[in-house]
Formats: structure tokens, sequence, C-alpha cells
């Protein structure tokens, strides 16, 4: 009698195998090139504890800003003023701790404000063609051509009364320099982002979508324009730090923000008639703005190598 016998498939030790290799996603492996840049790394953690310690440190060092105390006139640091005072015995730690918010706000906002008028005319100017691209860019080179430090100065000597008049002194002159600074950072924004778009939109899924009916709109916001934000990223760091060197250059030249209001620019601007008798008035506020532009340059550094496809882990 014949036996049935059960048929199992078997694999011959010849025969190849197909490893799938495990995909990593463009966030991940952007992450871990941003790891290898160990100095943007710690620039994180230190521009992180400095908005922390703005954002967070006037709730703990509950000191008035503008509490007047002359009998600690230009006093060093020490337990009861840790960062020291000054001409009016007023504690720089405070004051700092304030100024801080002021200067890193107008930073941010001054590039957010840069970043959206410059990738605004970059997209449209890169997505066109003929005169609407000439005259964006026209634009563009007229601005890059005006000397930007006396228009500052004229545009906030200007307005900024009439601007505090209308929402507050504080509010005003904060809203004024952010729309200046924003003013005079847009067109390398621009430029950079209608290069990309140049470059982008002759690419092969920026042909297939076209092919497939995509309106331009379309094309623009679903495959153009996340392609294109790597280097405005990058672009974007490099506006805060200038951001804030130019908040701190307006408060030194005394058209910043108002005398009451310690910026950090302000407390160099108050302490350059004193640095032979307290240097510390002068040195931490100069010390804090150093930093914070080191650390968004080192930020920035680190987002171009993670952000660059030409890398490799």
């Amino acid at each position: 009698m014949a036996g049935s016998t059960l048929a199992s498939p078997t694999v011959s030790a010849g025969a190849a195998t197909v490893v799938r290799a495990k995909r990593i996603s463009p966030g991940l492996e952007a992450w871990r090139r941003f790891r290898r840049h160990r100095l943007a790394v710690a620039s994180v953690f230190i521009l992180g504890f400095m908005i922390l310690a703005v954002a967070v440190g006037p709730l703990v060092w509950q000191v008035p800003i503008n509490e007047i105390d002359f009998t600690a006139r230009l006093a060093g640091p020490s337990l009861a003023h840790p960062l020291g005072t000054d001409d009016l015995g007023q504690d720089l730690l405070a004051r700092m701790l304030y100024g801080g918010r002021i200067s890193l706000a107008v930073g941010l906002a001054a590039m957010a404000a840069a970043i959206f008028v410059g990738v605004v005319i970059g997209a449209i100017a890169g997505i066109s063609r003929g005169s609407v691209d000439a005259g964006l860019m026209w634009l563009t080179d007229l601005f890059l051509a005006l000397p930007q430090l006396p228009l500052l100065l004229l545009i906030i000597y200007l307005f900024r009364d009439s601007l505090k008049e209308l929402v507050g002194p504080e509010m005003g002159v904060f809203i004024l320099i952010v729309v200046v600074i924003a003013g005079f950072r847009w067109m390398p924004v621009a430029r950079l982002v209608r290069a990309q778009f140049f470059s982008l939109r002759e690419k092969e899924f920026v042909e297939a979508a076209r092919a497939l009916g995509a309106s331009t709109s379309r094309q623009v916001v679903r495959h153009i324009l996340p392609n294109s934000l790597g280097p405005v990223i990058v672009a974007g760091t490099i506006d805060v730090a200038a951001a804030i060197i130019a908040e701190s250059t307006l408060s030194f030249l005394g058209l910043g923000f108002p005398p009451d209001i310690p910026t950090w620019g302000r407390l160099l601007f108050d302490a350059k008639d004193y640095l032979d008798f307290a240097p510390h008035w002068a040195l931490i506020p100069g010390a804090a703005i150093f930093l914070a532009v080191l650390t968004i340059n080192f930020i920035g550094d680190g987002l171009r190598d993670a952000l660059d496809p030409r890398k490799v882990l």
C-alpha cells in the first residue's frame, strides 16, 4: 500500500535571502546628523537654559527691576546682588532676567516676520516667470542696496512717538523694532527660497504632480515649499542672532526701548560711562549677548549639516 506523505516547502542553503533594510525616517536621520555636531548640541542646552532663566527667573528672583538703593551703588557681585548693581543701586540680576525676555523676544519675532515675508516673496518669484519675477527681484535688490543702520535710526526716530501713543511705550517700541529689523532681513531669505524653487520645480516629483493635474498652488504647498524649508530654517537661526545684535545696537545708541526697560543693549548703553568703576555692569550683558549669538550660530551650523541631503551617516 502506497503511503502518502505531506509535502512541506524546504529552503536550500544556497537560496538567496533578501534582507529588507530598516528604513530611517528623514527626521531621525537629520537628528542623528545633528547629534554629531557637538557644539550645536551643547548650544541647544545652553540656549535652552538661557530661555528658561529669563522665563522663570523673575518668578524666583522677585526683586523689582527699578528698585533704587543708593547705599549699594555700583556694588560688585555679592550674596545680596549676585550680579552686582548699577549706578542707582538697582539689582542687575533682576534687570538682566527682565531684559533677556525682551531681547530674545525681539530676535524670535523679527526672525519669524523676516522668514514669512521672505518665503512669500521668494515663492512668488520662484514659481512665476517673466515680469513678476523680475519686479520682485528688483525690489529685493533695492532693499539690499539701502544703507540699513541709518534708515533704521531714521524710521525709529520718526515713528516711535506715534506708536507709543497708540499701543503704549513698551509695546510700541517693540513692534517698531521688530518691523524695522524684519524689513531689512527678509531679502536673503527671499533670494534663497527663489533659488530653491527654481531648482525644485523641474524635479521629477513636481513634474509628476503637474502631469496628474495638480494646480500651481498645490504644487507649491504640497511639494516644492516643504522641500525648500531646510535652508530657510538655517537662515532663520542666523536672523535671530542678527536681530538680537540689531536691537542691542539700537538700544546702545539710545533709540531702542525707554530707559526704564532694561534690555541687554540698554544695560550696555547705561554702563559705558562706568567701565573703570564697575566693569561688571557692562561685562554681564555683553557676555549674555555674545553667548546668545554664539549658541544660535552654532545651532545654525548644526542644522545646516543635519538638513543637507548630501551628508551621509
